[in-house]
C-alpha cells in the first residue's frame, strides 16, 4: 500500500516521545506506562514508520514502549526486570528473543520460480533485526511486569480501558454512520481494504486500528473492564460504572463482530457472578487451549468438518468463511511442516505460493499460524508461553495454601485469556497484548515472594471493593482468594 500521509501524522508520531516524558512528569510510573501505550494504540496512526538502517522500524506499536524504557530510566533509574522471574519464564524469554536466529540459519537457501522470480535468502543481518525487533514487542510485558505488578495497578490498568473505550464513542458513532473515514480525514490515508469496512448493510469503525476486528476487540476488552469494576467497587463508583455498562454494549455492537459480541454473552455473566477461583481456572483452561490448538490441529485432531457442519447450519456465508479459513490453515500447515522447528522467516518465505510466477496464494489470518510459519513451532511456544505463562502463574497462586489473588487481578486474567483466545481466528496481537500479559505476569510472582516469605504481599493491601484506583493503602481488609490445600 502506498501511503501519502499528511504532515499530521508524522508530527503525531515523531512527537510521541515528548507526550510520553509528559506522562511521566505528571503521572505515576504505572498509569504513565498504560497510558503512554494505550495512548499511541488508540490515537496515532497504522502504517506509518520511521524506517532506520540496521536498526527495526519505530511504529504506534514499538516506539511508544521503548520511549517509555528510556524516560522511566532517566527520570527514575529503574532497570528492567528480564531474568528475574522463574527458570521457565527465562527460558521462554531466551528463545523468544534468540529463536530468530536458528530461523536464519536454517533458511539460507534462495526459493525461485519458473518466471525468474525469487524470495532471497535469510542473511546474519535480518537475525540482527528480528532480534531487535522481538525485544521491542515484548518490551511492553517488561515494563508492565516491573510498573504494574500492585493491585491498584491492576485496577488502573482496568480503569484505562474503560476509558479508552469512552475515548471512542464519538469516533466509533461517527464511523458507524458515515464509515470509516478519520484515519483518511486526519492522517491522509486509509490503513486497510475499504470492502473490509463493509458489514451487514452498513460499516464498521476503524478509527485508527488496523482493522475493524482489533476495534471490536479493544471494544470488548472495555466492556468486559466496565463489568469486572462494577463488580470489584462499591457506591458512587458502582453506579457510576452501572450506567457506563449498556453505553460500552452499544458502542460493541456498532462494531458488527461476531466473535467479541459472543465473547461477551460468555464473559460478562462470569464477571459478575462467578466466585474468583471460577474466574481463574477458566482464564487457565482458555490459555490452555490456545497452546494446544495448533498442535490438535497439525495432528488432525480438531473436528473441523463438524464445526463447519454446525456453522452451516446457522448462516451459510459464515460458514463458507469459515471454510475458507480451515483450508488455508491446512495449505499452511502443510507449507509449515517442511521446517517445523524454526519456520521459513520473512519476506513471505513461510506463505504458499504459485510456482509458476511466484504470486502469493494463501492468506494467513491467526497469530497462531502466522507465528508457526515464520519461526516454528521453537517461535510458536516462546511467544505463546508468554502470553499463556501469567494466566497459569495465577492460578498457581490461588491455588496455593495461603494464596492471594484480587478480584481484579482474576477479572483481567479473563480479559487476557480471551484476547488469547481470539489469537486463534485472528491476529489482534497488539502491545496491549503484551501489557496485559506484564502487568498479571508481575503481580503473580509478587504474590509468590510474599507467600513464600511466610507473609501477606504489601501490595494487597487496599485492593477492596470501592477503592479508587491509586488509592492502594487504608485500613480495609482487602479482598482476597485464599484456597487451604
Amino acid at each position: 500500500m502506498y501511503l501519502t500521509p499528511t504532515p499530521l501524522a508524522w508530527i503525531a508520531l515523531l512527537s510521541w516521545p515528548l507526550v510520553v516524558w509528559l506522562l511521566y512528569s505528571r503521572l505515576g510510573p504505572g498509569r504513565a506506562l498504560i497510558w503512554s501505550v494505550l495512548g499511541a494504540y488508540l490515537f496515532l496512526p497504522e502504517l506509518l514508520r520511521i524506517d532506520l538502517p540496521v536498526l527495526p522500524d519505530l511504529d504506534k506499536h514499538t516506539l511508544p514502549a521503548l520511549s517509555a524504557a528510556v524516560i522511566s530510566y532517566l527520570r527514575l533509574r529503574q532497570r528492567l526486570p528480564v531474568f528475574t522471574g522463574g527458570r521457565v519464564t527465562t527460558l521462554l524469554i531466551l528463545c523468544f528473543v534468540i529463536s530468530p536466529l536458528m530461523t536464519v540459519l536454517s533458511n539460507r537457501d534462495v526459493i525461485a520460480f519458473a518466471n525468474g522470480t525469487f524470495l532471497p535468502a535469510l542473511r546474519i543481518y535480518d537475525s540482527l533485526a528480528v532480534i531487535a525487533m522481538q525485544g521491542l514487542l515484548i518490551l511492553p510485558l517488561f515494563l508492565a511486569r516491573r510498573d504494574l505488578a500492585r493491585p491498584e495497578a491492576i485496577r488502573d490498568l482496568l480503569g484505562a480501558l474503560l476509558a479508552g473505550g469512552l475515548l471512542y464513542l464519538v469516533p466509533i458513532l461517527i464511523e458507524a454512520r458515515l464509515s470509516p473515514q478519520l484515519h483518511s480525514w486526519i492522517y491522509g490515508y486509509f490503513q486497510h481494504d475499504f470492502i473490509q469496512a463493509m458489514r451487514f448493510g452498513g460499516f464498521r469503525p476503524f478509527v485508527f486500528m488496523p482493522h475493524g476486528l482489533w476495534v471490536a476487540f479493544f471494544m470488548l476488552s472495555a466492556l468486559l473492564a466496565c463489568a469486572a469494576l462494577i463488580r470489584d467497587s462499591a457506591g458512587r463508583e458502582r453506579l457510576r460504572n452501572i450506567l457506563l455498562f449498556p453505553v460500552m454494549a452499544g458502542l460493541l455492537i456498532l462494531c458488527k463482530s461476531f466473535g467479541p459480541v459472543f465473547y461477551a454473552i460468555c464473559a460478562v455473566p462470569l464477571l459478575l457472578m462467578a466466585r474468583l477461583r471460577g474466574l481463574l481456572m477458566i482464564s487457565a483452561v482458555l490459555a490452555l487451549i490456545v497452546v494446544l490448538y495448533p498442535m490438535l490441529r497439525g495432528a488432525q485432531l480438531v473436528p473441523v468438518n463438524s464445526v463447519l457442519d454446525f456453522a452451516a447450519s446457522l448462516n451459510a456465508e459464515r460458514a463458507q468463511s469459515f471454510g475458507f479459513r480451515v483450508m488455508n490453515e491446512e495449505a499452511l500447515l502443510d507449507r509449515a511442516a517442511v521446517r517445523p522447528w524454526f519456520g521459513w522467516g520473512g519476506y513471505g518465505r513461510g506463505f504458499v505460493h504459485d510456482m509458476a510466477t511466484g504470486e502469493n496464494i494463501s492468506i494467513a489470518d491467526g497469530a497462531w499460524i502466522i507465528h508457526i510459519g515464520s519461526f516454528g513451532w521453537l517461535g510458536f511456544l516462546a511467544q505463546f508461553g508468554l502470553l499463556c505463562m501469567p494466566v497459569w502463574l495465577l492460578l498457581r497462586e490461588g491455588m496455593a495454601r495461603g494464596g492471594v489473588v484480587s478480584r481484579a487481578a482474576a477479572s483481567l486474567a479473563l480479559i487476557h485469556a480471551l484476547n488469547l483466545a481470539d489469537l486463534l481466528p485472528n491476529a489482534t496481537l497488539t502491545p496491549v497484548t503484551w501489557l496485559t500479559a506484564g502487568a498479571l505476569l508481575g503481580y503473580a510472582e509478587a504474590q509468590r515472594r510474599a507467600r513464600i516469605a511466610g507473609g501477606t504481599a504489601p501490595e494487597a493491601t487496599g485492593d477492596r471493593a470501592g477503592a479508587s484506583p491509586g488509592q492502594g493503602a487504608g485500613p480495609a481488609r482487602p479482598r482476597r482468594l485464599v484456597i487451604e490445600g
